[in-house]
This record gives C-alpha cells, structure tokens and sequence, in this order.
C-alpha cells in the first residue's frame, strides 16, 4: 500500500506549480484581493460614519434633552412646524420640573448678515445667556450674553469662531458693527470652536439676545406669542435623563391641553444617538454583505481557474498516481493550491483596504478605522473561501482515473 505524501511535501509542490503559471495565479488572486479590499474599505468607512455621528451628539452638550413643536407625523410630512412651543412653555419647565437644571429657549432662522462690503447667509440664533451652559459651549474672547441684555433687548452679538474669520479676516472684531437684517448690532464676543452638528457648521452661527431677536428680527406670533424653534434642557445629571423627560412631556399635555397626539417631541442625546446607530449600523452591515459578495465571486474565481487546471494536468495526475500517489494526496494538493491563492489573496487585498481607510481618514471627516478582529475574520474568511471552492476541482481531480489520464501521454 502506497504510503501518505508529508503534507510539507503537498505544500512545497503547490507553491512550485502556482510559481510556474504567475500570471494565472494572480489572476485567479484578484478576485479575492478586490474582495477583501472591499471589505475592509467598506467596514471601515461604515465604522468611521458611527463614530462621527456620536461625537458630533456629544457636541449637543452633556446631559441635555430637546423639546421641539411638532410630532414625528408632522416632521415625516414635511409640513412647517406649529408655533406653539413658546416662551412661557420655557418659563414653566424651569420653574416646575425638579430634576433639571438649567433651561435654554432659543429662536433660530437665517439671516444676511453684513460687515462693511462683505456679506453671508448665516444662522442667526436668539438665546439666552444658559444657553452657555446647556450646550456646553465656551468663550474664545469677549463675554456672552447677560440678564441686562435679555432685559434691555440690547443689539449685541457674538460670533461663531469661523464666522468671525469670514467676516474679519481672523482680526480682533470685538467692538465692531456688524448688520443683521436692517439692524446694527455691536460684536462683543467670539465663541470657541465647536464643530459641525449633522452639516450644520455650529461656527459660522451668530448669537443675539433671545429678546432682541423677537422685537427686531422675527416679531411675535399673532396667536401664541414668543414662539421658539426649540428648548434645551440640562438634567440635573445622567441618572435623571429619563426622569426628566417624563416629567417635562408631562408638563406639556397639561399646558396644551393635549387628549390625543402630542404637538410636540422631547428627545435626547441617547435617542438620538440610537437612532444614528441603527441607521449606520445597518449601513455599515450592507456594506460588508456587498464585500463579502466579492468575497464569494472571487471564490467562484478560483475555482473555475481550478476546474481548468485539472483538466490541463491531467497527464501529471495520471502519473502520479501511477507512481503510487493516492487519491487523498491528490485531494489534499488540489486544497492547498486554492488554500494559498485565497489567503495570500486574502492577506494583499487586507493591505490595501487597509490603505484605502488610512486615505479616507486623511482626507474626509469621517474618522475611519478597522478593527483587528475584523481583519482577522476577512483573512480567515478568504482561507475559507479558497478551501470551499477549491474542494470540487480537488474531488474531480482526486476521482481521476489513472488509466484514462495515461492514454492521452
């Protein structure tokens, strides 16, 4: 009885016979190098989308809800949004909701505003000096708005940091005038930088006295009074978030007089936060299943380029097995050979991906990155797919009939 070929033996005979057909052997490989590539860019730009969705959240402030007008019906309809969230809504979640801590109405709409012969489209929003604190932002230069400014509805302004560097020209603008709308208003602070939330650039806002902004720039409604883009709420701390919530929803239906569908919404970072996870999550899950189709062609790949391999080595199967090779060694070469073209495949197209997530990173927002586990499973992967679709040549090969293989030398 023949004896079992080493599989050291097996191993060195499949790297000689992929040497000597180089330009097929990478052939066969690009379908898996294109494959995990793919997945590797794909995942890792998925995964970047996550992260920059959470720390642009954390940009919200820290601990902080958002009540807005409307409910979820009337955002998905695209109608305008109710006036009916207003200023004395504001007032009664400060004064009767016990576990919060600070209160932020705000006005926002968008404004031409001007300095000298420049001008820009910016959002112009009118709050009040715990706006601050709520959305955890900070002072660059200057000072923020105060109680004597809600009080005097004084024309002030404080400018986000590159909004201040369109106008300015990153020049000192505190004491300056700027016009907003047809009025003049006086720069006494600059804001630090804070970012973009979801494309809306946080730095190019400007930022006026929540009075100011009703009696000069939006007036009142004519049937709720003061009315308010949003309110910004910060919990006394994280445990009291829920807490809250329910009680400023609460609060609400009882000023509303509300029987039925809420005419506004509360959320929170968290909410909002699960509801960007799923949506990347998903996102990113659809972007390694159109990988790992690549993946799987690629395989499909190695093993028709295998089926054709078997057919032109025929004679030295034949010979083989006439000088004794069983049909497992047979078997086992034909597994190696595909083995070596996925994973070398594998571990190429990986370096890459790789290179392609290091050039997102470096040239877009999206901090994009790969995980090592998920490098290894793509590897691991392609090995699989190499040993699954190179076990049919590898039979077809291993049931060869000696003699017939023979008649055609």
């Amino acid at each position: 009885m023949a004896n079992k070929v080493p599989i050291k033996e097996l191993f060195l005979m499949s790297i000689k016979t992929l040497k000597a057909n180089k330009l097929r052997s990478s052939l066969t490989m690009l379908g898996i190098i294109i494959g995990n590539a793919s997945v590797i860019t794909l995942l890792g730009v998925g995964k970047g989308a996550q992260k920059l969705a959470a720390s642009q959240l954390s940009n919200l402030g820290a601990n902080v809800l958002f009540v807005v007008p409307g409910n979820n019906n009337t955002r998905r309809r695209g109608v305008a949004f109710p006036k009916n969230l207003t200023l004395k809504d504001s007032s009664a979640i400060s004064n009767q909701v016990p576990s919060i801590k600070k209160v932020a109405p705000q006005i926002s709409t968008s404004e031409v505003v001007q300095y000298k012969s420049k001008s820009f489209s910016s959002n112009v929003l009118g709050v009040t000096k715990e706006f601050l604190i709520v959305r955890s932002f900070d002072i660059a230069s200057g000072r923020f708005i105060t109680n004597k400014d809600i009080i005097s509805a004084k024309n002030i302004a404080i400018l986000g940091s590159e909004m201040n560097n369109d106008l300015f020209n990153k020049n000192n603008s505190i004491g300056k005038r700027i016009r907003i709308k047809d009025q003049s208003f006086e720069v006494v602070g600059i804001m630090e930088p804070k970012g973009a939330v979801f494309g809306s650039n946080q730095d190019k806002n400007i930022y006026i006295p929540l009075s100011t902004m009703v009696n000069k720039i939006t007036g009142k409604d004519p049937t709720y009074g003061t009315s308010l883009s949003f309110i910004s709420i910060q919990a006394k701390n994280p445990e009291a978030i829920n807490a809250a919530k329910f009680q400023v929803t609460n609060l609400l239906r009882q000023r509303h007089k509300i029987t039925k569908d809420d005419d506004f919404a509360v959320r929170s970072q968290k909410d909002a936060l699960s509801i960007v996870s799923t949506i990347t999550g998903g996102l990113t899950l659809m972007l390694g299943a159109i990988g790992g189709i690549s993946l799987i062609v690629g395989g499909i790949g190695i093993m028709n380029i295998m089926l054709v391999s078997v057919s032109e080595r025929t004679e030295e199967i034949g010979l083989r097995k006439a000088l004794g090779a069983r049909d497992s060694d047979i078997l086992t070469q034909f597994l190696i050979e595909s083995l070596i073209l996925a994973v070398l495949g594998g571990v190429i197209g990986t370096f890459i991906g790789l290179g392609s997530v290091k050039t997102v990173a470096l040239t877009t927002a999206l901090p994009a990155n790969i995980e090592l586990k998920v490098i290894l499973f793509t590897v691991s992967l392609s090995g699989s797919i190499g040993l699954v679709f190179g076990v049919l040549p590898a039979n077809r090969a291993a049931k060869l009939d000696p003699i017939v293989a023979l008649r055609s030398l």
